[in-house]
């Protein structure tokens, strides 16, 4: 099978961690057998680039025959549908669908794709597509396994002897609410002062594993996500997590010992952190709570939407044709 990938988000020498999880689900897909040529539209460097997109389309499918083409986010979709030749899978991988502007171009066209992949039920639901495959992102867990924290903290330079609270994330996006942080870390140091907020944005992505095995809880507190990596690459290396009940984190923390879901309010947040803490250090288990969402095993369910789509479309095409036949009778 050879695949065609458009997307708006794909890491870059500059950006090496933007859109990681694009770049590990085809390589994912490429470690099964899988041909994927990435086209790469790049719309944070200059919104042209979505018209120039469409040029670059045709280019690709004159030189190469596609069995399927995969966008990932709307904007990519919508260059993707500029064509006839291949059917078309949507992935929606954020909250875009339901909370920004352009959930009004999500709602409009994803019923134009041959398929839909969305990365949670809640995604699912609140955008009305109850036909959409939900398929997470996966977890590369040979990277993203535990390491012994203070190695970590030697090889990074952070400080032996406090307890750290991780911060992942770009910090500037609004949605994130990175203040909501600093506020409960304020809280927090009224009790204790040997606690430390570390701020990970913008470093390559093969030091986040070091990073999460370095810390002591990780903490997210967005208004909304989809399937947020950070909290499953935490899990996996068996750091305690607090976040906000976004995306599929709910489903994803489960039952998890030493995993916390707060509200916004900073003294939940701080109340949180603190319990998290008081583990005195002990790891989770949460290595086992995201062992299906392995990036390998993420890649034969993308693989298997592909392949049931393209079945979907030759019985479409077939009937097409055999309806075509009946009526020239």
């Amino acid at each position: 099978m050879k695949v065609l990938v458009v997307t708006n988000m794909y890491p870059t020498e500059d950006r090496p961690h933007f859109g990681i999880f694009v770049e590990d689900q085809v390589r994912s897909l490429r470690n099964i057998g899988v041909e994927v040529d990435v086209l790469f539209v790049d719309g944070r460097a200059s919104k042209l680039n979505y018209l120039a997109g469409f040029a670059r389309l045709y280019k690709q499918l004159r030189e190469t025959n596609y069995d399927v083409i995969h966008a990932h986010y709307i904007f990519s979709g919508l260059i993707a549908l500029a064509q006839v030749a291949c059917p078309v899978i949507l992935t929606h991988h954020g909250p875009e669908v339901f909370m920004s502007w352009e959930k009004f171009l999500c709602r409009a066209f994803t019923r134009f794709f041959d398929s839909v992949i969305v990365v949670s039920p809640e995604m699912q639901r609140r955008l009305g597509v109850d036909y959409a495959h939900v398929v997470p992102c996966g977890v590369d867990m040979q990277k993203f396994q535990p390491m012994p924290q203070a190695v970590c903290r030697y090889e990074l330079g952070l400080p032996l002897d406090k307890k750290l609270v991780l911060w992942a994330g770009e910090h500037t996006r609004p949605e994130k609410r990175f203040e909501l942080v600093e506020q409960a870390m304020e809280v927090l140091r009224r009790d204790r002062s040997d606690v430390e907020l570390v701020r990970l944005s913008g470093k390559p992505h093969s030091l986040v594993p070091k990073y999460m095995n370095a810390v002591d809880v990780l903490v997210l507190t967005s208004d909304a996500e989809g399937s947020p990596m950070v909290i499953k690459e935490a899990m996996a290396c068996n750091a305690p997590v607090v976040s906000t009940p976004v995306g599929d984190v709910p489903e994803v923390i489960g039952s998890t010992e030493g995993c916390y879901i707060c509200s916004q309010e900073p003294v939940d947040i701080a109340a949180k952190l603190a319990r998290a803490l008081a583990r005195g250090g002990r790891r989770t288990n949460g290595r086992q709570a995201v062992a299906a969402m392995d990036l390998n095993d993420i890649g034969r369910r993308i693989a298997e939407v592909y392949e049931q789509t393209l079945a979907t479309n030759r019985k479409r095409s077939v009937g097409i044709t055999v309806g075509s036949k009946g009526n020239g009778s």
